[in-house]
């Protein structure tokens, strides 16, 4: 009876000592997939992630600076495409004003240089 009581007490122990680190476990599970650990841990994940973009841009800008130039000049005038068009056909409608002015002048010049001739003669 005595060892079987001893059996039993040691069965227990390990049984307390069994579920006291499967409550630890737990407890370390439950804080690693807490939100604001989840949260914590992609942010430093994504910090770490756009340092090494940036490292590596940085980088293939010293390498190749006349290409990554005109990247960088291509892309200001894909995004300012639109004012770009309204400019040029400002200066279009302007140039054409002026052509049309100007042949005007022409042949208001033309018109009265042939009335002086009719008259004259």
């Amino acid at each position: 009876m005595m060892a079987e009581s001893a059996n039993v007490t040691a069965a227990k122990l390990r049984a307390e000592n069994a579920r006291a680190q499967l409550m630890g476990t737990a407890q370390e599970l439950q804080a690693r997939l807490s939100p604001k650990s989840l949260a914590h841990n992609a942010w430093e994940g994504a910090k770490v992630k756009g340092a090494d973009l940036a490292e590596d841009a940085v980088d293939a800008v010293r390498a190749r600076p006349y290409a990554a130039g005109g990247v960088v000049a291509a892309l200001a005038l894909f995004l300012a495409r639109e004012p770009i068009m309204d400019l040029a056909s400002k200066l279009s409608d302007e140039m054409s004003s002026k052509r049309e002015t100007k042949r005007a002048r022409k042949r208001s010049t033309r018109d009265s240089s042939k009335k002086d001739t009719e008259t004259v003669e």
